[in-house]
This record gives structure tokens, sequence and C-alpha cells, in this order.
């Protein structure tokens, strides 16, 4: 029987695909080993989104060529994004790849493998991104029992002026209500517990198959599933984030109080200059909507600093803004030049050094501001999700409802030898830091 290796790189939508090509690697017979020295195939699935992502991307494909010369690797295939945009480039540059599978063709992730092994040949298998897995697509889930990625939508219709990710993955494309259900249940069923809902765009959900955006809709019925605990919204556009669904979220306790809101700027030319449709003025209003409807709202955002032609005083108006709103958790990215995007041939593009300076300075600030809302958490008795434990240091650790997994931190249980992971414990909030809290479970 074949062996397969596979490394997921990049953000949680590229971990769906990568789930349902292992998925579909073991319908046909192939078995799947962590361990890379022991694949007769090794697939990286990369990301393109950043210049950091591709040469990390690029490092883990020769990491991964060392294997044939060293272990028993007769096929190496990149897939996802990086494959998409730059297949015929890398097919060149690399001869030590054998195949490249685009993010419009995940679901030829075996045409890949056949022609390679049994055919000896190198291939190029692209395509124009069309492509959504199914609830009846096979898949296997890599994240913990207790906790799924449901993709409700593929693709984006926005042409934000640093992005390529629409180039890359195709325009906006839904999966059905009905669909989405199936798999929730099916997943309830199997003891899944917190379900983060992911797409480009999660507010822009449905337009494209109903005609409006419908994620109010979608929420509706995913709560009615009994076993579902956590709903949490990931990646939702400010400018299509309606009363209804803040209403939504403030009444209904199976969706989490969490808003993962990417703003990218708060100076009102750079966002015309980024081509997003939000304003200074529109997002503040919505912050202080969120703020006084939804009791205890965690908002995180991420920024772009140094997109060409930011001057100082509209980085020093970025700085402000992330001063007075105190978001509780903030992702900061130096702007990326990519190739392809209307950013790339604009004009005044910020030096490195500047850019890293301002990147270190807002770092550093919601260090700062992070800390100070974790503090102020200290006394309060929180749901935590347990993921594992220390049985030597006597400690278990999870997530509440104020941390996403993989981008947020953790809370920490101090003399907790009883928790296990998929429990969801209370817990009292002893002490704040700039990223996790320390507490102690307390009985309900």
């Amino acid at each position: 029987m074949l062996k397969a290796g596979f490394i997921s790189l990049g953000c949680s939508k590229n971990l769906v695909d990568t789930e349902v090509m292992l998925g579909i690697l073991a319908e046909n017979n192939i078995e799947l080993t962590p361990e890379p020295e022991k694949a007769d195939i090794l697939i990286v699935n990369t990301c393109t989104f950043i210049q950091s992502a591709k040469e990390e991307s690029i490092t883990t494909v020769l990491n991964m060529a060392e294997y044939k010369q060293n272990g028993k690797c007769r096929s190496l295939i990149i897939a996802g994004c990086m494959g998409q945009r730059y297949g015929e480039e890398l097919l060149k540059e690399f001869p030590e790849v054998d195949a490249i599978v685009g993010t419009g063709a995940w679901s030829r992730i075996m045409e890949a493998v056949n022609a390679t092994i049994n055919e000896h040949k190198r291939v190029l298998i692209t395509g124009e991104s069309k492509e959504i897995y199914t609830a009846a697509s096979p898949r296997i889930y890599t994240t913990p029992f207790y906790t799924a990625y449901i993709k409700i939508a593929e693709g984006c219709n926005h042409r934000c002026a640093y992005c390529a990710i629409p180039y890359v993955r195709g325009n906006y494309r839904s999966r059905t209500i009905e669909d989405i259900k199936q798999e929730v249940e099916r997943l309830a069923e199997k003891g899944v517990k917190e379900f983060n809902i992911i797409a480009q765009d999660t507010t822009y959900y449905g337009q494209d198959i109903y005609g409006k955006p419908s994620l109010v809709e979608l929420l509706k019925e995913l709560v009615k599933i009994d076993k579902v605990k956590w709903l949490r919204i990931q990646y939702a556009y400010p400018h299509t984030f309606t009363d209804e669904l803040i209403d939504l979220i403030a009444n209904e306790e199976k969706i989490c109080n969490y808003v993962d809101l990417p703003l990218q700027h708060a100076h009102n030319a750079v966002l015309r200059s980024m081509r997003r449709s939000d304003t200074r003025e529109s997002i503040e209003a919505l912050l202080d909507k969120l703020r006084k409807r939804i009791p205890g709202v965690v908002i995180r955002s991420s920024f772009i600093v140094g997109f060409p032609g930011e001057t100082a005083s509209q980085y020093a108006s970025l700085r402000d803004f992330l001063e007075k709103q105190h978001f509780d958790k903030v992702g900061i990215f130096s702007y990326s030049r990519e190739e392809g995007t209307p950013a790339y041939d604009m004009p005044n593009q910020v030096p490195e050094d500047i850019m890293q300076e301002r990147y270190h300075d807002l770092m550093s600030l919601q260090s700062k501001i992070s800390e100070t809302i974790n503090i102020s958490m200290e006394g309060k008795i929180v749901d935590v999700l347990i993921e594992g434990r220390d049985d030597k240091q006597h400690i278990a650790y999870g997530r509440s409802y104020r941390e996403a997994p993989d981008v947020d931190g953790q809370v920490f249980i101090e003399g907790d030898d009883v928790s296990q992971p998929g429990d969801i414990v209370k817990v009292r909030i002893l002490q704040g830091f700039d990223y996790d809290v320390v507490g102690e479970r307390v009985e309900e």
C-alpha cells in the first residue's frame, strides 16, 4: 500500500482543502503517515498570501525534497495557492517537484498521484477555480475531535488592491444552507462542540445563490442542532455586518460573542487606496454598535502597515485608532508587494525599514492593550473548552469564547487534575497577561 505524507501551510481555509484531499487519498486506499521519511508521496499544500508565506512554502518544499534522496519518496506534489499562482514557473525552477495541483483542482489529487507514481510523468493540474467541497466530500478532520472548521464559501468577489486571493481562488461561491447543516449535524453527533465558521468573507455568504447575504439564515438553522455548543464566526467583513446579525449574536447563546473583523486600516485615504468599501466613520459606528448590543463582545481585527503611499501622519492616524478602540485581539502585517495586484505598481512604496518600525510599534502598543484587557478579566468566570493538560504541572489548558483556535491565546487552569480534552468547564480568571490568562476551575 502506498503511503502519503501531507503538510498544510497557511490559513484555516487551506486546511479544509487539505482535509478533503486527505479524504480522497484514503478513499483510494492510500495510507496516511505523519512520518515523511516513510512516505511514497509527499504533498505540500502551499500558501501565497504574502511574501513570508511564499518563503515558508518554498522552504518546506525543499525540505521535503530531501526525502527523495534520504527516504522513500517517489512523488513530491505542490498543492494549493502557490501551485495555482506559479504552477509553470515552479515546475521549471524545481526539478525535484513532480506535480502541481492548484486550488481549482484539488479533487484531481489522485490524477497527480497516478501520473507521477504509475506513469512517471511530471504534471501541472490547475484550471479555473470553481470547486467547493460539500457535505458528501470525503474529509479527514485533522483538528482535535471537539473542534472543526466549516468553510461555508470559497473565493472572493472583492478586489482589494493588495490581495491576490481572488486571482488564486476565483469568485465567491457559497455552499447551500442544507449542505452546511448536514455536515454540522454529522460532526455534532461525533462529538464536535465548537464549529468555526470560515470563508474569505463570511458576512457575504449566500449573496451568489440566494440573492442576498444569508449568514443570519444559516446560523438560525445551525443553532437548532442540539449538540452544537459553540458557533464562532470568523473573517466577517464590516460593510455586510447587519443589525440583524448583531442581534442574533447577542441573543443566541450558542453563537460566541466574538467578532473577527479584518479592517486593514483606519485612515480614509489609505482605505480608498486599498479599495476597501469602508470609512473610519462607518467602522467606528459599527464598533460602537457591536459593543453596545453584544454583551462582553470580543473584537479581533487585522491591520496592514506600510501600504504604498502611507504617510507618517496616516500611520499616526491608524495608531491613534488602535489606541482609542482597544481591540481585544489584533494581527499586524507589514505590506507585502504582490505581483499582479493593483498595489504592486503604485508609487511611493514604503521602505522596508519604515514598515518594520511601524510594525513593531503597533505590536508593542497592542501587547499593552491586550494585557490591560486580560487583567480586567480577573475575577470573572468563563466557560473554557479544555484542549489539553500537563499532569506534571497539575495544569489543564483551553480556550473560552474569547479565544479562537490557532490565532489567539489560551486559558491555563492551575491545580486541575480532572478536566479532559473536550470538556467545557467553568473557570475563574486569576491573572491576565498580554496574550494568555491563568485561572482556577470552579464547580457549577
